[in-house]
């Protein structure tokens, strides 16, 4: 099939989607697929042949990234451009999607999973992979998956939403909890999320989080165990355990870095059959309660009870090879390549 991988973007996720898109990209190609890459920021301004030839590119325009250990400067992004325009599609980005059979969505955060291009892709009549514009569109937003969470029964730590201003945030100082979580409401790869224990360290978040939006959650600090449950198809795979380093919290750099700030991702997670089966049926019944489809990622707190608390979804989770659904494809004997084909043919099912 000709595949046309989205990726980049102008997101502040935009680093990790490259090496997302470049990843699976590669991956297709394994496979025998005309897969080729394209930001969806910067579009093909760089490539000079005809479009229909652009599936031929031996090396699928494919280019060595990797992520950094900040987010990326997305003035400087812009400023690369060609195309001086406020659109947030590259030259050519509809046009070669419309030549494709499918479209990989290796995109994370806005445009990407917020339902945006999922819409303008649907529009085209062209099959993409993953959930639809209006399960994108919920789940991105925090405040909203907390209503779907609360309205299927599902717990998950007291909340509340707040439209914050640099005005306001003396008075909330004073009137928030601590400690406390406060997350930019559409934020990604823990980009936009403090977790203050004191009023000083809140004062400092509520500023910072102003980088990102004005609306924002603040949610009640869970105590406990780190897992995320992955859901693939109608089914969930194993539960993984994210083990931060002493002393820190699983943020952008724990995440993508390797070394002594990297987090340990412990797949599967040590814990009973009850506590996976738990996570999973959970993280299924979000996944069918926001009408996602093909895969998603669930997060949780399990505390000293036995509780897990559940934090919010992902519908698009990074996909490098050693992502954590990949971790868990393989523990159920799938390879990366395997996966890769496996949301491609469960999408075009959809």
């Amino acid at each position: 099939m000709k595949i046309v991988v989205l990726g980049g973007g102008i997101s502040t996720e935009r680093n990790v989607s490259l090496v997302t898109a470049t990843s699976v990209c590669k991956a297709l190609r394994a496979l025998g697929h005309k897969a080729i890459f394209v930001d969806m920021f910067l579009g093909m301004e760089n490539y000079t042949g005809r479009l229909e030839d652009a599936f031929d590119a031996p090396d699928g325009l494919c280019s060595d990234v990797s992520v950094s250990r900040t987010a990326p400067d997305l003035e400087k992004v812009k400023a690369s451009r060609k195309l001086k325009s406020a659109s947030h599609l590259g030259q050519g980005v509809l046009d070669i999607c419309t030549l494709a059979d499918c479209v990989f969505l290796g995109l994370h955060g806005i445009d990407g999973e917020d339902g945006k291009i999922q819409a303008a892709l649907e529009l085209l009549g062209v099959p993409y992979t993953g959930s639809g514009p209006l399960g994108s569109a919920m789940a991105m937003d925090k405040a909203v998956t907390k209503r779907i969470m609360e309205s299927a029964g599902i717990l998950t730590p007291k909340w509340q939403e707040i439209t914050c201003t640099a005005s306001d945030i003396p008075t909330l100082v004073e009137t928030l909890p601590v400690p406390c979580v406060v997350k930019a409401v559409d934020g990604g790869s823990s980009i936009g999320v403090s977790l203050p224990d004191t009023k000083e360290e809140l004062e400092k978040a509520l500023r910072e989080i102003l980088r990102y939006g004005s609306r924002i959650v603040v949610e009640e600090k869970i105590v406990g165990r780190e897992f995320t449950q992955p859901v693939l198809g109608d089914t969930y795979l194993s539960t993984i355990e994210i083990v931060s380093p002493e002393g820190s919290t699983f943020d952008y750099v724990a995440k993508y870095q390797s070394g002594s700030a990297a987090a340990q991702e412990i797949c599967p997670a040590q814990i009973t059959e009850k506590e996976h089966l738990l996570m999973g049926e959970t993280a299924l019944k979000l996944h069918k309660a926001l009408g996602l489809s093909v895969y998603s990622r669930t997060d949780f707190i399990l505390d000293a009870a036995g509780r897990a608390w559940c934090l919010e979804v992902n519908t698009l989770p990074g996909m490098t090879p050693n992502s954590l659904i990949p971790k868990a494809a393989r523990v159920a004997g799938m390879s990366y390549e395997e996966l890769c084909g496996k949301i491609i043919a469960l999408s075009l099912e959809k």
